[in-house]
């Protein structure tokens, strides 16, 4: 696997499962929606973690620094 996510692309995917994380824990979300959003979190968190992300690898997109 070739690298694809940046770190700012990275810490946008951490601030933003951190807000839903935040948003689920103080019952702001419930039910299916707070389910499909922590499913949605743990997906970017995984993505950031890997700098990875197979959703840019069709459409040759990269948020990474060139060399």
């Amino acid at each position: 696997m070739k690298k694809n996510v940046g770190s700012a692309d990275k810490g946008i995917r951490i601030v933003l499962a951190l807000v839903i994380a935040a948003l689920y824990y103080f019952n702001v979300i419930e039910g299916t929606l707070a389910y499909v959003l922590m499913a949605f979190s743990l997906i970017l968190l995984l993505t950031s973690f890997i700098s990875f992300c197979p959703l840019y690898a069709p459409f040759g997109l990269s948020t990474c620094k060139k060399k």
